[in-house]
């Protein structure tokens, strides 16, 4: 695998999901996942209009889950070296 198609998420050593990114393009993403949400906390606060938030949340987190699944290593249940 060359340089342009490493994975940005690798596969978690244990359990089922993507570990900590490994690229820069990886940062941005989670980075941009961290402030979408945090921009949700402020232009609709929780306690204010939790309908509008959640949407943020729902939208948000289906985003970076689609970028981790296309940009990260295929997840499985995993226990350890394997």
């Amino acid at each position: 695998m060359d340089e342009d198609d490493a994975f940005w998420f690798p596969a978690k050593r244990y359990g089922w999901g993507w570990g900590l990114p490994v690229k820069w393009q990886g940062w941005v993403a989670l980075f941009a996942y961290i402030a979408a949400i945090a921009l949700g906390i402020v232009r609709f606060p929780p306690t204010r209009n939790l309908p509008a938030f959640l949407v943020v949340v729902v939208f948000g987190t289906l985003a970076f889950v689609l970028i981790c699944w296309w940009k990260g290593e295929t997840p499985r249940w995993r226990w350890g070296k394997d």
